[in-house]
């Protein structure tokens, strides 16, 4: 019998299988982000690991950039990664530059890559088919540092050799050699990773991260009430957690702080994911998913003090619905003071947002889309259904206002009634200080077609000092990242913001920590990119160049900001709307963001009213208008 085998194994030899590669999101030293499964339409996909100070991988660096240039025509996407945990994104951006390093290095802050990849040294090269997501060459680039030991010269270019036949499509004959680099020390290897107990560390941590959204009635799809659901779809919150789809908190670690953060912290998400490779065990101990279900209540806020009763809706099963403006008017006898407000969907499932503003007391109520924002109220997005005004602010609802809504819906499949209230909570005592919101906008985006990354901006000059205390970006499917800066009147840059991995599906604003001075003469710029590919899995339609619209298949650059005046106060208001719409128009045709609009820069069709403001406005003579040149003439 033994012979037989022996024989049957020359006669056929199996193959191991190859390892395949799960779907990840991770931030580049730079701060990008990159998806692996985003690649799929390359021809291959190179990833080195790179470990600051290892002198084996710096001098591969050279060896690695040739193999680059090799395949530079072709359809191959080459990457770094760090997975050390001495390192930092500093520390490795530093080290990029000091050694001429133009490949994105993807920070594997917690290893949990590197663990699946089965690391163990820098300067390892993994190629992978991105047809099936397999490994089908790791090991060392070349045999340099073998024959170097040898006094010999290298004749053999494993990565190149590896790449070459994945194009070719011919099988590659080496699959693997040892990796020659420095060590990288992975401590949670190691570690028993059945030892993480369900009862005492995975379960507080859905409860404190996750159940908010997943109980009955709220906005996630199924609800996390024992240990049964959460073995069932422990595959798919590690995939989720991995792609960073989970929890939904997009802004990157580095930049800002924020209030109410919901990104798992990496001790967390170290454990969750090493308990569900160990199999999701149950161990011992009582089922607290089972006895401490949160009780998600309607009005979160408490009892409100007046509630705006939208009509309902029917939203139809499929198709596409226009933007509903509903109006309705105020019963209130007395004026009133906004300091906070919940909005409550009748239907979280088509409900996509709502925005909620007043008309002037004493106007025939306008339902455009616009008039809302004249005097804002505040919003609802997934994520996003209650807002408290910042301590010793307020927005102001005279009586005799409308309540003006805007409200988006999206068809799930089946036909839905929708019944959205919306709560309001007043101040007792007439605030201090008005709360303002408005927006960063570019009306005139164009997004041509197929293009993977495609960024436009708009920036909002401040006339006076002003108080930031958030910021919200928003674009439609094709939005990929985006960020917020403040460009002071000196010319220093800072960025407050940076999304790098945006999600549609996530409305969400960000509250700084410490609200921020703001000097008057300050540019808010706010600039998104958009992919227009069909890589794009939510792209409805990659062939079209797409516009500014209102429905999710058009797109927006559409950067919230909330703030107030620092020498305004609610007994002594100044805010000017019309100044600031004509501020907001300056910053999105100020296309190079100089400061000065030149008739380049103005659309045809406003060309012919423009050469007046040029002729009579441009009182320097420089053939360019300011912001305050064109104020001054507008005010006459």
């Amino acid at each position: 019998m033994a012979r037989f085998l022996i024989l049957f194994s020359l006669l056929f030899p199996v193959t191991a299988m190859a390892q395949r590669v799960d779907d990840f999101v991770l931030l580049d030293h730079k701060g990008q982000s990159h998806q692996l499964y985003y690649y799929s339409d390359a021809g291959a996909i190179v990833l080195m690991i790179q470990g600051n100070g290892c002198p084996i991988f710096r001098n591969m660096v050279p060896d690695f950039k040739k193999v680059k240039r090799t395949f530079e025509t072709d359809d191959v996407v080459f990457l770094m990664m760090n997975s050390n945990l001495q390192d930092n994104r500093a520390s490795i951006n530093k080290e990029a530059t000091d050694w001429d390093i133009q490949t994105p290095i993807l920070v594997d802050d917690s290893q949990l890559i590197g663990e699946s990849l089965g690391v163990t040294r820098t300067a390892e090269v993994f190629v992978i088919n991105p047809e099936t997501w397999e490994i089908v060459y790791r090991g060392p680039l070349n045999d340099r540092l073998q024959y170097e030991r040898q006094r010999e010269f290298s004749e053999v270019e494993y990565v190149a050799d590896a790449v070459s036949s994945l194009l070719a499509g011919k099988q590659v004959e080496t699959n693997s050699n040892a990796a020659v680099g420095c060590l990288i020390n992975f401590p949670h290897v190691n570690q028993a990773q059945s030892e993480i107990s369900y009862s005492k560390t995975i379960a507080p941590l859905l409860q404190e991260n996750c159940q908010a959204c997943h109980q009955d009635g709220g906005i996630a799809p199924w609800s996390m009430s024992s240990y049964s659901m959460i073995q069932g779809f422990a595959p798919m919150i590690r995939e989720v957690v991995r792609t960073h789809r989970m929890p939904p908190w997009h802004a990157d670690p580095e930049i800002g702080q924020w209030q109410h953060d919901r990104s798992l912290s990496m001790q967390d998400r170290q454990d969750l994911i090493h308990w569900i490779e160990a199999g999701a065990p149950r161990g011992k101990g009582e089922d607290p998913l089972l006895t401490l279900v949160a009780v998600r209540k309607e009005f979160p806020l408490g009892e409100p003090d007046y509630i705006i009763d939208i009509p309902a809706f029917a939203v139809p099963a499929s198709g596409i619905v226009d933007y509903q403006f509903p109006v309705v008017a105020s019963q209130l006898d007395r004026d009133v003071w906004l300091r906070a407000i919940t909005i409550v969907p009748g239907d979280t499932s088509v409900v996509h947002h709502v925005l909620a503003g007043t008309s002037p007391p004493g106007s025939e109520p306008d339902n455009g889309s616009d008039s809302l924002f004249e005097n804002y109220l505040g919003g609802y997005a997934p994520g996003k259904e209650s807002t408290i005004m910042p301590e010793g602010t307020g927005v102001f609802i005279p009586r005799g206002s409308y309540f003006l809504l805007q409200m988006h819906y999206t068809p799930v499949g089946k036909p839905v009634t929708d019944h959205t209230r919306v709560a309001l909570y007043f101040h007792k005592e007439r605030p201090e200080n008005i709360l303002r919101h408005d927006v960063v906008l570019n009306p005139t985006i164009q997004i041509p077609a197929y293009s993977k990354s495609h960024e436009e901006g708009a920036y909002f000059e401040f006339y006076k000092d002003a108080i930031l205390y958030s910021v919200l970006p928003h674009s439609h499917y094709r939005g990929k990242s985006s960020t917020f800066a403040l460009r002071y009147p000196e010319g220093n840059e800072v960025t407050l913001l940076s999304v790098p991995n945006y999600d549609f599906n996530w409305q969400r604003g960000y509250d700084f920590v410490e609200p921020l001075l703001v000097p008057a003469g300050s540019r808010l710029i706010h600039k998104t990119v958009y992919d227009n590919s069909a890589q794009n899995p939510g792209n409805p339609d990659p062939s079209r160049d797409i516009g500014w619209g209102l429905q999710s298949f058009d797109e927006m650059l559409y950067g919230d900001f909330v703030y107030r005046w620092v020498e305004e106060t609610s007994e002594n208001p100044f805010h000017d709307n019309r100044r600031m719409q004509i501020t907001q128009w300056f910053g999105f045709t100020d296309s190079n963001m100089d400061g000065l609009l030149v008739m380049d820069e103005i659309p045809s069709r406003q060309k012919k009213r423009m050469k007046d403001v040029f002729k009579n406005g441009d009182e320097n003579q420089d053939s360019a208008i300011s912001l305050t040149e064109y104020l001054k003439l507008r005010s006459r």
